[in-house]
This record gives C-alpha cells, structure tokens and sequence, in this order.
C-alpha cells in the first residue's frame, strides 16, 4: 500500500533514532531539566534569532495548544480562530474542555483576515453588555493552516497590528512549520515569523521526530509557573530528555529544513502530475497538503492502492481527498503514484 495519508505515517529521521541511541545510558534529571533539552533551547534561540526566548517541549499538537492557550488566557477569555482553525474542527474539544471558548470568524483559504478580526474587537467593546460576555483574550493561526495555505509576511503584520492595538496576543500552531517555511511561496523566514508572534511551536511530530513540539516564546513572557500548568494538564513528559534529544538533532546543521524542504520538492512532484493526468484539484496549496477531488466510483480502486484522507464530500458523486507528503516521501513513491492515477 502506497501511503500518502498524513506526514506522521512513519517513525523518526535516521539521525534523531541515532542520537537517541547513541545517549540512551546516559544518566538525566527529568522533566526536561536534562543537558539534552538545554542544547536543543540554545539551537532554536540561534536558529529563531530570539536570544532571549523562553522554550518548553511538550509531545504533540493538541496538546500543546490545549496548554499554550489555557495557560495565557484568563477564566474568562476565548481565544480567536479561523473556522477550519484546528482547535475548532479536530481536536474534540480540547479547548473548550480547559474552559475556554473558541471565538470563530470566517476563514479565508484557512487565513484570518485582519479587517474582520479588527471589526471583531470594534464590535465587542462597542457593546455595552461585553462585560457579559467572553472576552476575546488571543489569537490563534497556523502556519501553514489546514488548507495548507500560508500567512504572507503583509497579512501577518496587518493581524500583529491590530493584535498590538487590543493587546491580544498572537499564537501560531507551527505543527508543520518546517514544510511552511520551505514552501516556494512563503516570503518569511522563522526569525520573522518569530518576531511577529507572542508565542508559537515549531513541530516535530510531523516533521521528522517520533514525537514531539517546541513552545517558543520568542521575547520571553512565558506564563508564570508554566511548568507547574503542564503538569495540571497531565502533559509533563518525565523522560523529557526523549524531546531534547530530537529537537537538538532537527536544529543541528539545518536538519529540519534540510528534510522540510524534501517534502515540499516532492509535493512540487505530485503537482505536475496532477496536471499531466488532468486530476481536479480541489485547492491549490503551496506547501505538503496537496487536494483532489474525485468520483466515488474510482475511490474504491484508489483506496486498494494508496492510503489517503478523506476531506469532504464534493457533490453527490465526488469526494474530496488529500493527499500528504513528508520528510520522508521519495521520489519513487511519487511515480508510483503517477503509474497508479
């Protein structure tokens, strides 16, 4: 079975199995207190650019914007999102579960767009009764978004304005970052984009790692006690070095854009054969995500040869599909599918 299914189909990079072997006797404190976790914080203030970030590992996406998000928000503040933002579409709940609200307004190709978001904040404290309502406390994107879009560097600081100016602060779900970052069309880099948020994460889960996120708090300004937070949330990973280990290994020689870029260079791959063989796409994206939409009559074919997501129904006889590449897709894997469409 040719899998293209999601970018978390296989294990780890070589390198970061390696390195955790190689470190495997070696005696650490926990909680991420270890010297693993410590070299893996000094790579990304140097890759980020933020001498004085803040940065704390937890082990996956959910569960890090569960944490991020109910530890900078108060009781009594939600937090703003995209319609097909993740927190308001996949992750059951999550949010609401840590007693937050998430504040939904359209999405755009997956983007917030910063007129409706300032409309949002005119319109809130233009109420009277607002006090009786949930305060929008911070705002929350993705980069790249489900869609598999990406935020220009003009549409982030138009969003950072308008956040500055109602003191919302900004927190970007990099799960995939390191695929945004590669993608041809993104006009950011990660010390840029990291100068345009209060706080973000860049993903290893789904770029290389066997598990495994990054909080940066680029400026610092982490919550006081955020350590103490994540344990509330059952998030703190005792073998913490386990993160340190791989995160030091992604941001040592440029690993993790090295391998975000395969993935890119082999979505670029798929494109041109969706348009050689006349695929309907759905959505065009610049980045891994890559959308078709096809009969149900063929899916019963395809899905005896190549593992896929289903996305949304079309019409009545199509469907929508996505289909992913990673860091670890190859190039034959890519003719296989050409051979198989």
């Amino acid at each position: 079975m040719l899998s293209f299914e999601n970018d978390y189909n296989v294990g780890a990079h070589p390198k970061l199995l390696q390195r955790l072997a190689e470190t495997n006797l070696e005696p650490q404190t926990g909680y991420g207190l270890d010297d693993f976790c410590a070299a893996a914080k000094e790579r990304i203030k140097l890759a980020c650019a933020c001498p004085n970030a803040e940065i704390f590992f937890l082990t996956g996406g959910t569960q890090t914007n569960q944490v991020v998000i109910d530890a900078c928000l108060q009781r009594y503040e939600g937090v703003v999102a995209a319609q097909t933002a993740h927190i308001a579409q996949h992750e059951a709940g999550a949010i609401e579960f840590s007693g937050h609200k998430v504040l939904e307004l359209p999405s755009h190709d997956g983007k917030l767009c910063a007129s409706e978001l300032k409309a949002m904040m005119e319109r809130f404290y233009g109420d009277d009764s607002h006090e009786h309502m949930v305060f929008p406390g911070m705002v929350y994107l993705s980069f790249p978004t489900e869609l598999g879009t990406l935020y220009s560097k003009t549409e982030l600081t138009e969003l950072n304005e308008v956040c500055r100016a109602y003191a919302l602060p900004i927190f970007i779900d990099g799960a995939r970052l390191g695929y945004g970052l590669m993608s041809k069309q993104c006009d950011l880099t990660l010390p840029e984009l990291a100068g345009l948020c209060d706080v973000f994460y860049i993903g290893g889960t789904k770029v290389g790692a066997l598990c495994g996120e990054a909080v940066v708090f680029p400026r610092g300004g982490m919550p006081k006690y955020f350590l103490t937070r994540v344990k509330q949330h059952g998030a703190l990973l005792a073998k913490g070095r386990v993160l340190g280990v791989q995160f030091d290994a992604l941001f040592t020689d440029g690993l993790y854009f090295e391998i975000s870029k395969n993935a890119i260079d082999r979505a670029e791959e798929m494109k041109a054969i969706f348009r050689e063989k006349g695929c309907r796409v759905w959505k065009e994206t610049p980045t891994n995500q890559q959308f078709l939409i096809v009969k149900d009559s063929e899916l019963e074919r395809l899905s005896k040869l190549v593992a896929y997501s289903f996305w949304e129904k079309y019409d009545e006889d199509h469907t929508v599909i996505r289909l992913v590449t990673s860091w670890a897709t190859t190039k034959e894997q890519v003719q296989q599918l050409r051979a198989i469409l």
